[in-house]
């Protein structure tokens, strides 16, 4: 069993930053995608930014050139680095891996960002 441990979120005012973090903690697993996602009220869950095993990166349209997602595979963890946030950016953000060697999806308890001034 794997569990997604999420921290980082919080309230900042526009243009501000924040980084998320989560760290997955269990053993006998290889993480080979690490995502996050968010959900805004009365919205659907979407994609934010996933990286592959191999670095290769992708991130939504709203939020390229702002965000930044990294991994850290010594320390079973990833992160969101969000600057220049806005207020379309407040949302519940969940982080999300697909691990194996038996293929699993797991996704953290979400952290809430919330862009006001």
């Amino acid at each position: 069993q794997v569990q997604l441990v999420e921290s980082g979120g919080g309230l900042v005012p526009p243009g501000g930053s924040l980084r998320l973090s989560c760290a997955a903690f269990g053993s006998g697993f290889t993480i080979y995608v690490w995502g996050w996602y968010r959900q805004a009220p009365g919205k659907q869950r979407e994609l934010v930014s996933r990286i592959t095993n191999d670095g290769t990166t992708v991130y939504a349209d709203s939020v390229k050139g702002r965000f930044t997602i990294s991994r850290d595979n010594t320390k079973n963890t990833v992160y969101l680095q969000m600057n220049n946030l806005k207020p379309e950016d407040t949302a519940v953000y969940y982080c999300y891996t697909h691990l194996g060697p038996t293929p699993t999806n797991y996704w953290g308890q979400g952290t809430q960002v919330t862009v006001s001034s």
